[in-house]
């Protein structure tokens, strides 16, 4: 499952392959209540085919509406505003007088689509620089995370791989965890030495690694950007990977288990060379309290957590998986 910002390029890339006129919408700024945030992106065709989301859908509409009627006669990008007005908030569905702008790019080989997509195919952390007089791009090597930045003269935007997440445990939870964080751009690593479960792995575009837990978490350089759950139930594994991993920056770092073996395992971890401080960034028993009792459910719960702690919102109570 690709995410949907992957999605919209690969629209961009075979439409203009198959000759079609279309655009690619970029949210570029909002006020007060907004359905998308900055950097959200929809592709749209001429005869109104869309790929991606700029609103709840009453944009779109009207942006459907007018690439039917108008046809796509752009030269160059342009800005739209929508929800300036209590009657426009209301007519587009945007809650509490918000406004959107976006920028509409008429999208030719100028604008590198190919390109940007088979950086991001080679996970490759891409910033694209878009010269809004001209609508000619610049693709660059991103070393961190940035904001979308707007001026005058250029919309600059981030695109591939900003999140990984290592899973440790290549079993059945392991893979619907996989998926949702695939589809949520995640660069997703999974490691499990037990030939065993690597065997039945069968998510395409997800590595699945041979190697002790603990001794990949040391060579992928977990940073700010890095998340690490381990779900194999298994202390010879989990701990050793978690031992490592409470010592790095990730901003989060789960692990399966009920509350007594959670206990226990912080307990073990206090014994090898970590403080109370390091032992309290783990989030054990693993996931939002939501209810959640099958795999499905729980992956969910994990990835709500995920979100949760990455946005710097007030915690839930947890389940005890």
């Amino acid at each position: 499952m690709d995410s949907i910002d992957l999605q919209v390029l690969q629209a961009c890339v075979q439409w203009l392959q198959q000759g079609h006129a279309c655009e690619y919408v970029t949210v570029v700024r909002t006020w007060g209540s907004s359905p998308r945030p900055p950097g959200s992106t929809m592709a749209i065709r001429a005869d109104g085919v869309v790929v991606g989301s700029v609103s709840g859908g009453c944009i779109e509409d009207d942006l459907i509406a007018h690439a039917r009627v108008d046809g796509m006669t752009r030269r160059t990008p342009q800005r739209l505003s929508y929800g300036i007005s209590a009657d426009e908030a209301h007519r587009f569905g945007l809650p509490c007088g918000g406004t959107v702008e976006l920028l509409v790019e008429p999208l030719g080989p100028h604008s590198q689509m190919a390109a940007l997509l088979a950086r991001l195919q080679r996970r490759v952390l891409t910033r694209r620089r878009l010269d809004l007089a001209s609508g000619t791009v610049l693709l660059e090597d991103a070393g961190e995370d940035a904001p979308l930045q707007l001026d005058t003269h250029s919309l600059t935007t981030l695109h591939g791989p900003r999140l990984r997440l290592l899973i440790i445990g290549a079993g059945q939870l392991s893979q619907f965890l996989a998926q949702i964080a695939t589809a949520l751009d995640y660069q997703v690593t999974v490691c499990d030495p037990r030939e065993e479960h690597r065997l039945a792995w069968s998510l395409p575009g997800v590595s699945v690694v041979h190697a002790m837990p603990d001794d990949l978490v040391l060579e992928m350089r977990l940073d700010h950007r890095s998340a690490v759950v381990a779900l194999t139930h298994d202390p010879r594994l989990d701990d050793m990977a978690l031992m490592e991993a409470l010592k790095t920056d990730a901003f989060y770092i789960g692990a399966i288990g009920s509350r007594l073996n959670q206990s226990r395992r912080r307990e073990r971890l206090l014994q090898l060379d970590l403080d109370a401080d390091q032992i309290a960034k783990l989030h054990g028993p693993v996931g939002l309290d939501i209810g959640s009792r099958t795999p499905h459910e729980i992956a969910i719960s994990i990835m709500a957590q995920m979100i949760q702690v990455r946005g710097g919102t007030r915690e839930a109570a947890m389940p005890a998986y």
